[in-house]
């Protein structure tokens, strides 16, 4: 009984880092509906394996080192590779300029960023009751998001045909992924209506967001993420 109460979270890690790596397959392989479902899959088995850790007493360090070794692959890698397949048809011209070598490695950086990023959270003990940088998983939503609304119905067009902007996009993730900039975490720090504003204000619009605009939405909801996140700065503590 004790076996299975101090590993059954680390089951759970391990099944988030077997289906963000199917996601990966499949991504490469271009069947984007498969890559989505995997992502989800890695969304909640991300969130039950901190949950029952929690709720079963059972946090260990091979847990918390598991957990970030199968967030790299799920939102690290998988993250890199959308960007590495969008800036793919593109070669080596950037506003129309050869470059020396072929854009589409940029992509990675994002990658690199991810795990960057997850090593400073192991590292962090301020990180409690929010993040420093936008997490992983969020970064991976809006990414996909993007260009699974593009794949799906061309949705953020001038977006994913622009070599330039998909450029700035890697950029722009990258940095922000190690920004020192707080963001909300849905961990409750005490029940008091005035504590958790920041919380309410975000699930309250993201519902919105998602049910006035449907899939494109998806990568809406992380930009609203951020805003909300800077608007509360103050109160995330």
């Amino acid at each position: 009984m004790n076996f299975i109460k101090n590993n059954l979270a680390n089951a759970f890690t391990l099944a988030n880092l077997f289906s963000g790596s199917i996601g990966v397959i499949h991504l490469l392989s271009g069947n984007y509906k498969i890559t989505a479902v995997c992502i989800i899959l890695s969304l909640v088995l991300d969130f039950f394996d901190g949950f029952i850790a929690r709720a079963m007493k059972s946090d260990s360090n091979l847990g918390a080192q598991l957990d970030s070794l199968a967030d790299m692959v799920s939102f690290g890698l998988l993250p890199g590779i959308v960007m590495f397949k969008a800036l793919e048809p593109f070669g080596n011209q950037v506003f129309g300029m050869e470059m020396s070598f072929e854009i589409k490695y940029l992509g990675l950086f994002i990658t690199v960023f991810s795990c960057l990023r997850l090593a400073i959270f192991n590292l962090d003990d301020e990180q409690t009751y929010y993040f420093k940088g936008l997490n992983t998983p969020s970064n991976t939503i809006l990414i996909f998001g993007l260009f699974y609304a593009f794949q799906e119905n061309g949705s953020f067009r001038v977006l994913v045909e622009s070599s330039a902007l998909l450029i700035l996009l890697v950029i722009v993730s990258s940095w922000i992924l190690v920004s020192p900039i707080k963001m909300i975490a849905m961990k409750f720090k005490s029940m008091k209506l005035e504590d958790n504003y920041p919380k309410i204000a975000l699930l309250v619009g993201a519902i919105l967001i998602l049910i006035i605009f449907g899939i494109v939405g998806i990568p809406l909801v992380i930009l609203y993420y951020i805003l909300v996140s800077l608007i509360f700065q103050k109160q995330l503590k």
